[in-house]
């Protein structure tokens, strides 16, 4: 079984639900699996610990979890163009893995969620490939035979599906941004399971 990491950070849920239908995407296809982890927040003013366990959601994700994973998917929501700092906090421990070169060589892809149309989607899916380069993974995008990317009012980008949630952060995904994630899940997993296959 080919297993995808979805991986994301969620402050009101939208990228939560992105990774969601990801996940549905990636187990649309044979022989592929999602498991969806998240991280913990960061504290502003010290260290902070919180349970191993969250409250509710995906358990927290594991340096095991990256290096098990056949393909990572990875999402934030976007924070003045750039991904979260819980997730890059995340990402900045992973330099075991980027020395053993565990990531080299598996497909990747990033989705994101922003306030405004305007406010940083593309930027902040940029952000999250940076770190994945170094880690020597494949990155995957949506293709213009996605047809949605024409035709969406909201959020999506050929670097990866994005949402515009709105200034309050209530606006439900769009029967678009639904479908170019569960693409992204599924271009991300029938890669994968190309790759494993080889």
């Amino acid at each position: 079984m080919n297993e995808i990491l979805v991986l994301y950070y969620s402050r009101y849920g939208a990228t939560a639900e992105m990774a969601q239908r990801i996940a549905r995407g990636v187990e649309a296809i044979p022989g592929c699996q999602a498991r969806l982890r998240t991280v913990p927040p960061v504290s502003t003013v010290c260290e902070a610990t919180d349970s191993s366990i969250p409250e509710t959601g995906a358990p927290y994700v594991s340096l095991d979890d990256l290096r098990e994973c056949a393909g990572l998917a990875l999402g934030s929501p976007t924070r003045f163009g750039n991904m979260a700092a819980p997730l890059k906090y995340f990402i900045d421990s992973t330099s075991s893995l980027w020395l053993s070169g565990a990531l080299a060589g598996k497909p990747a892809a990033v989705f994101t969620s922003t306030s405004s149309l305007h406010g940083g989607q593309e930027t902040t899916l940029l952000s999250m490939m940076l770190p994945l380069l170094h880690h020597g993974m494949l990155l995957l995008g949506l293709p213009y035979s996605e047809t949605e990317l024409l035709t969406t009012q909201s959020g999506g980008t050929p670097y990866g599906p994005s949402h515009t949630a709105g200034t309050d952060s209530k606006l439900p995904l769009t029967d678009e941004e639904k479908h170019l994630c569960r693409a992204l899940g599924k271009r991300l997993a029938e890669t994968t399971a190309r790759l494993q296959a080889s």
